[in-house]
């Protein structure tokens, strides 16, 4: 595993946002990391960076020597200030000393707690892979746990023109109303089609009781698509993990537990991942009880993570699998791919997926500088391993069959001589 220092960043600085994927995040919390108090004397604002450099050497996946970090701090303040620092790099007390040096340089506190803010999260984002880790206010993690948790802003009653303590009958005749006036233009209209989609998804939320009553609880929009197909193939879609996903994948092979069906296809497309915490009960249907499902790579070491559920009654029954991947799939959606491909689940088809292996936890800091603000680190903690245990991390998990081969349905019917699937997927690609 490599412990090279990638190249620092020489862009513009940037403070907090949540990026461009969500990732996989362990709902974690830290409160074992303390700041070192010999040495240079501590306000504050010293304290608050040490502790911060307390926390990446205890707890970020990569095993750095200080004077690496000490390099990246020091980089990091030369941006910051414009002014070349004499610093050596090798003693963390000289750091600290340059760290007092320039906060009291600044005779107003909002600039001191701006150096110690800026210069925090300048050096988390330097943290290789570049980005991942930054510096959280109360309302980044806020918007952090909404995402993971997939609560939504839309207001799914508005969408179909109905009250909030409409039937189920008024929201199916709205739904119909809007869609019958808007399916005939959909084909042509761009907005028509893109309100159509809105008004289907928000019947979906609506009409199913468990779904009705997470939105209407929390705000959480479903997780699980499922349907059975025409030629009689079962499917489920997971869009991403949050915390009600495994009861909903219950609930969505229970009613598909029915008729004669014996194929699957599994879609993990387009999944931008979420909380990892559940991925042992994911799994444990798919693979059984106990069973050593995935490892995750922390400073030279690797840890092992066994299953913590058994078979599903309603899920025995699929004997053809297919496992639907392709370049959009992130984070938790890859690891499980992959932990599926280890154990021979099913066939992965479609298209490498995208790298994104790594998982993050939020670590709160004890030395604050603001009373009337809260920060926290959120840092990449481990790497995750793919089947091979090599990291996912900008390698991705290949499928066994690439949709991009010309004959990759011949492949596929190689596998299991059953055509219905081989088509049923073919479909399902195309929509």
């Amino acid at each position: 595993m490599s412990r090279k220092i990638l190249g620092f960043i020489l862009g513009a600085v940037l403070i907090f946002g949540l990026g461009v994927g969500i990732g996989t995040w362990v709902i974690a919390k830290n409160d074992k990391v303390k700041p070192e108090v010999a040495g240079v004397s501590q306000d504050k604002y010293v304290a608050f960076l040490d502790e911060v450099y307390s926390t990446i050497m205890s707890e970020y996946w990569n095993k750095l020597s200080d004077q690496d970090l000490i390099k990246i701090f020091v980089l990091g303040t030369e941006k910051i200030t414009g002014q070349t620092q004499s610093i050596k790099g090798k003693e963390k007390s000289e750091l600290k000393a340059m760290f007092k040096e320039i906060v009291n340089s600044y005779p107003e506190e909002e600039k001191k707690k701006g150096f110690v803010v800026t210069l925090s999260d300048l050096v988390l984002q330097n943290l290789e892979p570049f980005g991942r880790s930054r510096l959280y206010a109360q309302k980044d993690e806020k918007a952090l746990s909404d995402t993971v948790s997939n609560v939504t802003e839309v207001d799914h009653y508005k969408e179909l023109g109905v009250d909030k303590d409409a039937s189920k009958g008024e929201i199916a005749a709205a739904f119909e109303k809007q869609k019958s006036e808007l399916e005939d233009v959909a084909e042509t209209d761009p907005e028509a089609k893109q309100k159509l989609e809105e008004i289907n998804k928000s019947y979906k939320v609506l009409s199913d009781d468990s779904s009705k009553n997470n939105y209407d609880v929390a705000g959480i929009d479903p997780t699980v698509d499922y349907k059975l197909l025409s030629s009689g193939v079962s499917y489920i879609h997971i869009t991403k993990f949050s915390p009600t996903t495994f009861d909903e994948l219950v609930r969505a092979t229970e009613q598909l537990d029915k008729g004669e069906s014996d194929s699957l296809i599994f879609d993990l497309r387009d999944n931008i991942g979420g909380a990892i915490d559940g991925l042992p009960y994911f799994l444990g249907p798919f693979i059984g009880n106990d069973q050593y499902a995935y490892q995750f790579f922390h400073q030279g070491d690797k840890l092992d993570f066994k299953t913590r559920t058994g078979w599903l009654n309603s899920l025995v029954r699929y004997k053809k699998v297919v496992i639907l991947i392709n370049k959009n799939s992130q984070s938790t959606a890859e690891l499980m791919a992959a932990s599926m491909k280890k154990y021979n689940v099913g066939v992965l088809v479609g298209e490498t997926t995208k790298g994104w292996g790594t998982v993050e936890r939020v670590f709160p800091l004890k030395q604050q500088i603001d009373k009337s603000e809260k920060y926290s680190i959120f840092l990449v903690h481990s790497l995750t391993l793919k089947e091979d245990g090599e990291p996912i991390e900008g390698h991705g998990v290949e499928p066994v069959i690439k949709t991009a081969d010309n004959n990759w349905q011949g492949q596929l019917e190689s596998y299991f001589n059953y055509k219905p699937l081989v088509e049923a997927v073919d479909s399902v690609l195309k929509f």
